[in-house]
């Protein structure tokens, strides 16, 4: 059973095609730049070469179809024909208030994913390009529906209604919604298998990367997550602002001037975050490097000097800002069992997750530094002291996975 799962941005596809009865990847790859020059790179995984070249990808159509036809045929092929591709599987970055599960993709559900467009307009018009490029090119296929917003349809109505005009709820949908739902599904799962403690488990997942979220998981439920209405709200992160004084869009919109209301949430949306505190990158690796110069700093200029205060002040207020939420999920949760961390950041990175730990001391929870700074791709790092009174944990995520067993599943039950 073969499963091809589909990630679409405005300019980019990623794509997995999963053998589901091993769950390996039979293929993998992006393709780039869509609608501008074009870049596919794809990987086989059966031994057969490697294709990274420039395409001509005008839309999202035509890499879909280079997709599979690279998929079928000589010499990159890792399957023989489109009849072995048994359904493809989407990742949806908004649901909205209908949908609590992934679903098969109809008429129906196509519009509902459209109502979504206001919540999320920078990213469902790319997934609906991917969905509709993919039904054009596999129409006999059946094509489900993974929403980033599902796994927290189970938080509570005091987590999740804002405090505004109840009208805005009840009329317009306008409520905490949550992201990064198959990272936080997939990584608590993982937890609640490692620890012997099966019943009544708290644990936080911190999904840190590019973009960052937390959520308080409750016996593998979620009860309340960082990102609210739209993937703004919350952490800061490589280039959003995060949880700010609504007030600073009037404030910015002033002090540009001519900036609507619009052009500054783009701002908070493209300018802010990691890149606009440091002034250097929203890539984390970056700002570690510049911070991690200070050490070495003396004869260098002032300017210099000052970008390197900026990038250890940036990463400075992701640390404490993670912690507080952090401390404040302990406190939803009445306590806590693990504390996980994963995505780019935080599977990969010992600084920032001691940086983190460093401030959870009043709650007895410390990490073990010979652990935190060895551990190497284990599908479980545990890297707790013996005197912490929680475990911390860091677990790779896969997002795709869960998309490609969703999938499966729904196909299975039709």
């Amino acid at each position: 059973m073969n499963i091809l799962v589909i990630n679409t941005g405005s300019s980019s596809l990623k794509f997995q095609l999963f053998d589901m009865d091993t769950e390996s990847i039979l293929a993998k790859g992006n393709c780039e730049r869509i609608g501008i020059d074009g870049h596919v790179k794809y990987v086989p995984t059966n031994g057969k070469p490697t294709f990274n070249e420039s395409v001509p990808l005008p839309t999202h159509s035509e890499a879909i179809s280079f997709v599979i036809s690279t998929l079928t045929g000589a010499p990159y092929g890792v399957i023989d024909s489109l009849e072995q591709i048994n359904a493809v599987g989407h990742r949806v970055v908004h649901g909205g208030r209908r949908f609590s599960e992934s679903v098969l993709i109809n008429d129906e559900v196509l519009n509902a994913i459209i109502s979504c467009v206001p919540l999320a307009p920078l990213h469902i018009p790319a997934n609906l390009m991917g969905i509709h490029a993919c039904q054009k090119a596999t129409p006999n296929v059946p094509q489900v529906a993974v929403f980033d917003t599902a796994f927290h349809m189970t938080m509570p109505d005091y987590a999740f209604v804002y405090p505004v005009p109840y009208k805005y709820y009840e009329r317009y949908d306008i409520r905490r919604y949550g992201f990064h739902g198959t990272s936080h599904r997939y990584v608590s799962a993982k937890a609640i298998d490692f620890l012997d403690k099966k019943e009544n488990l708290r644990i936080i997942t911190c999904h840190l990367g590019n973009g960052a979220s937390l959520a308080a998981v409750k016996d593998g439920k979620s009860i309340d997550t960082t990102m609210g209405a739209t993937p703004l709200e919350g952490l800061p992160m490589g280039t959003r602002c995060g949880t700010i004084d609504p007030a600073i869009v009037s404030v910015i919109s002033d002090i540009d001037g001519e900036s609507s209301h619009t052009e500054t949430l783009d701002k908070l949306n493209k300018q802010s975050g990691m890149l606009g505190v440091s002034g250097i990158s929203s890539d984390f690796r970056d700002i570690m490097a510049k911070a991690d110069s200070l050490k070495e700093l003396s004869n260098v200029s002032e300017k210099d000097k000052a970008l390197a205060e900026r990038a250890k002040l940036a990463l400075d207020i992701f640390k404490y800002q993670v912690a507080k939420f952090i401390g404040g999920y302990i406190v939803a949760l009445g306590g806590v069992d693990a504390i996980v961390f994963t995505a780019g950041v935080g599977e990969n990175s010992p600084l920032i997750r001691k940086g983190i730990c460093d401030w959870l001391g009043g709650f007895n929870i410390y990490i073990d530094d010979d652990k935190n700074n060895n551990i190497r791709g284990e599908d479980v790092g545990d890297i707790t002291h013996k005197d912490s009174s929680a475990k911390v944990l860091a677990i790779p995520t896969d997002e795709e996975l869960v998309i490609a067993r969703d999938a499966l599943e729904i196909i299975n039950c039709r």
